[in-house]
């Protein structure tokens, strides 16, 4: 490559108005010098600076004018050092600085957290709330705003925390609703990944979301929704006075691949779509440099994959991933795929899997010279963690059964490629992506939270037939519930379902047969076949099917309260008779403690106030959102800390995670003031991959040296 006629082109397009061209083959270029291993001139940091990419000049070799740039555009985002923001990046963050509300749509690859961080520096907020949409995503978020920020902020993340003179809240949107009564003002509130209020993209989280946004707004001086692929945003109840802006604006190329035209041509001669596609993803696998994700649609497809890459990989020859496959056949069975997938180098990424046991995968993942190359996963890679690749297999166009539409697909790829790692990311496409499209976002209100919504508060962002479904819904809940005022009922979030219709019909069926809810207090026995008849009765109140016969679920409520003694290999034993797998062990935790435990709550609360009862069976609700563990334990495992590892920390009698007078903050405190050094001399049974866990999860508390190396 002539670099100067490279550069000369690069001139053109900008001299032509072809910005985002002239800055693709600039990140090109840059590509071609870092393989390369040539220096920049001075020539070449003059394109980057036109193009605005200015964190990636090198400084020792550019003129005094780009140097200037540079450091124009540095600001502080919590480190010991000020890093250099591009040029839309700053361009952000100065209208947050002003004081706007802003709706931003910008690539995967932009940097949007960085603005948040810059923000919080240089404004010094008293509460910052960021909502995201999965708890993945929460303990990542905690784990960057923890060694920045928490020497002069509380940084919380559960809804039982007191807050503190400062505070970083980090919520899911469910959490969010259930602390809103504790804040009185916000300063900043951030909606990550606000597409998922709209139906048309999430239609199980929009409801809770959307009941986030507007109790949080109220109550919120200013806000920052952040989302990537929106072409344009209709101004609605939930966006108003906002300002919207879709930012064009690559770090990294994508160089894509559309081996699905290959395959076309080869599919005569080979039998069968799926042997070809599995052909030319092995071949993919063993060429390929650098870390790959592979986006597989389905659980069906993960298994699939599996069962290929078992067969047709090497082993690879790294002590950590095998300490790792050991670790798991100790914990979760020697037959599961994952066990053996690791010691191909291979992970596995999707929602169900215990949430301590994706965070060591991530990291894994991260590792530079050991570690997973290769990330096997459903949409979860694209909106429960902040992650990326070098390269992207496009393994299937679906997400389960429907298509994946273009908004889905661009998320996908937009994982490839990252800042000073990658400046090119690699697409590889194997089944055809869909048609390109714009898309346009409009967050409606729907009739599932109209009993969230003031009437007259917000009449005129609403339709007349609106306002009469919540008048009548609200007459109706005064009647059946006795109560005179449904606003504060809603307001006080006793209530944890954000379907008001699904709250309605739960209090007309109680009404009506409220002698088949006697004998509630059974729940609270310690003698689980106690339980089974209001398990059942539970389980038919449900609004949407949980994927598993109730037999199965009831099954598992019980052996589940197990879970504390026994291992998980034990509790499957004894679910044998239940045909439940372990991946199914995993979706009925998440099922038991994220549908059940609300639905229980908030059937406990109806029916008091419908029958005029004082029975009480919090106890087993706080049992059953744990899933039986003690509270801290199952807290610990969003930190990072499995169950595991807590069993022998509890075992060698270092702290009684049992005592109920402990809560989350005071054990970290507890793990910071005894050290990770401490702990692992005083437990005897912990092996070396325990240890590889523990340091990294006391990475993830402690307040550590900045790494002013990081990048925006």
């Amino acid at each position: 490559m002539d670099v100067f006629n490279m550069c000369s082109e690069i001139n053109d397009c900008f001299e032509n108005q072809k910005e985002s061209q002239g800055r693709e083959q600039l990140i090109k270029m840059l590509d071609y010098l870092k393989q390369a291993d040539l220096p920049y001139t001075p020539l070449v940091n003059r394109m980057i600076r036109r193009s605005g990419l200015y964190p990636y000049l090198k400084t020792e070799s550019a003129t005094w004018e780009d140097r200037c740039v540079y450091d124009a555009f540095k600001v502080d985002i919590g480190l010991d050092k000020p890093i250099t923001l591009h040029r839309e990046q700053s361009s952000v963050l100065k209208k947050l600085i002003d004081g706007k509300d802003l709706a931003i749509s910008a690539p995967t690859s932009f940097g949007k957290s960085f603005i948040i961080d810059a923000f919080i520096a240089i404004k010094q907020p008293k509460n910052v709330m960021i909502i995201v949409p999965t708890l993945a995503l929460t303990d990542e978020t905690r784990r960057r705003l923890q060694r920045k920020f928490s020497r002069e902020y509380k940084i919380i993340t559960t809804s039982d925390v007191a807050m503190g003179d400062k505070n970083i809240f980090v919520f899911p949107q469910e959490r969010a609703i259930h602390y809103a009564n504790s804040i009185q003002q916000l300063d900043l509130l951030v909606i990550d990944e606000f597409y998922k209020a709209s139906v048309a993209f999430d239609k199980e989280r929009s409801p809770a979301l959307l009941r986030a946004m507007l109790r949080l707004s109220a109550i919120a001086k200013q806000r920052y929704f952040l989302a990537p692929n929106v072409s344009s945003l209709k101004t609605g109840l939930f966006t108003k006075g906002m300002e919207f802006t879709s930012i064009d604006f690559n770090t990294v190329f994508l160089e894509k691949h559309e081996l699905f035209q290959e395959m076309k041509i080869k599919k005569s001669s080979t039998k069968g779509d799926e042997k070809l596609k599995g052909s030319f993803l092995v071949d993919l696998l063993k060429k390929a440099d650098g870390k790959t994700l592979v986006y597989a649609g389905s659980y069906p497809n993960i298994a699939n994959i599996a069962t290929l890459l078992i067969k047709k990989l090497e082993r690879k020859n790294c002590d950590l991933l095998n300490h790792f496959s050991k670790w798991l056949a100790i914990h979760y069975g020697e037959n599961w795929d994952l066990t053996n997938l690791v010691k191909l180098g291979v992970g596995i990424h999707n929602g169900q899997i215990h949430r301590s046991l994706s965070q060591i995968q991530i990291k894994l993942f991260g590792e530079v010279i050991e570690g997973l190359n290769v990330m096997v996963s459903t949409s979860s890679i694209i909106e429960g963690v902040n992650t990326s690749a070098e390269n992207i297999v496009l393994w299937s166009n679906k997400n389960g059964n429907p298509k994946i539409n273009d908004f889905t697909y661009r998320n996908i790829i937009g994982r490839g490629g990252r800042m000073f790692q990658h400046f090119v990311g690699k697409i590889y496409i194997l089944e055809e992506p869909p048609v390109a499209s714009n898309i346009e976002l409009e967050l409606l209100v729907p009739d599932a939270i109209l009993g969230n919504v003031d009437e007259k508060q917000y009449a005129q962002d609403l339709t007349q037939e609106q306002v009469e479904s919540i008048i009548a819904y609200k007459m109706e809940m005064r009647q059946l519930l006795g109560v005179s005022n449904i606003e504060e009922l809603y307001n006080s979030n006793a209530l944890q379902t954000s379907d008001s219709n699904f709250i309605r019909d739960m209090a007309r069926d109680i009404s009506k047969k409220p002698n088949d809810w006697n004998g509630l207090l059974h729940l609270n026995s310690d003698t689980p076949e106690e339980w089974e008849r209001l398990l059942y009765k539970l389980i038919q109140l449900r609004s949407v099917a949980w994927g598993f016969k109730d037999s199965q679920v009831v099954a598992f409520v019980k052996v589940i309260s197990h879970n504390w003694k026994k291992t998980i290999p034990e509790m499957l034993k004894d679910l044998k008779g239940n045909d439940i797998s372990l991946d199914d062990f995993f979706k009925l935790e998440r099922v038991v403690t994220n549908n059940f435990a609300p639905l229980l709550n908030d059937l406990t609360f109806v029916h008091r106030k419908v029958v005029k009862s004082d029975v009480d069976v919090s106890p087993f609700i706080a049992k059953i959102s744990c899933a039986f563990l003690p509270p801290v334990v199952f807290k610990l495992e969003e930190y990072g800390l499995p169950r595991m590892i807590s069993k022998k920390i509890h075992r060698a009698r270092l702290i009684d995670f049992t005592n109920s007078d402990l809560t989350l903050h005071t054990c970290i405190d507890w793990f910071i003031n005894t050290g990770v050094e401490k702990i692992k001399n005083a437990v005897p049974d912990f092996d070396s991959f325990d240890l590889y866990v523990l340091d990294h999860f006391f990475e993830g508390i402690q307040v550590a040296v900045s790494n002013n190396e990081e990048n925006c």
